[in-house]
């Protein structure tokens, strides 16, 4: 445990940043899950809105350092490559 007020300050900071962090983390996942669940179903103009929406959740994420840069672009050209592939 910390011992000085200063310590304790900055694990009680962390400990409010984590909480913050990881629903931020949470965020990301669902909107990818939400465009793969539209790319299942099947309808490509659903899965474009959805695909642009969360595209701006993905991006601000990233750009927080919340998840790397590489990985939501990996994600983004990912998702986006299953949406051209759709019939």
């Amino acid at each position: 445990m910390a011992n000085s007020a200063q310590a304790r300050k900055r694990a009680r900071q962390s400990a409010k940043q984590r909480l913050h962090n990881m629903a931020l983390r949470s965020e990301y996942r669902t909107a990818v899950k939400k465009v793969r669940k539209a790319v299942a179903a099947g309808d490509k103009a659903a899965a474009q809105a959805i695909f642009q929406a969360s595209m701006r959740v993905i991006d601000s994420i990233a750009d927080k350092k919340i998840v790397h840069k590489n990985k939501a672009a990996r994600h983004k050209s990912r998702l986006s490559a299953a949406i051209k592939a759709m019939a």
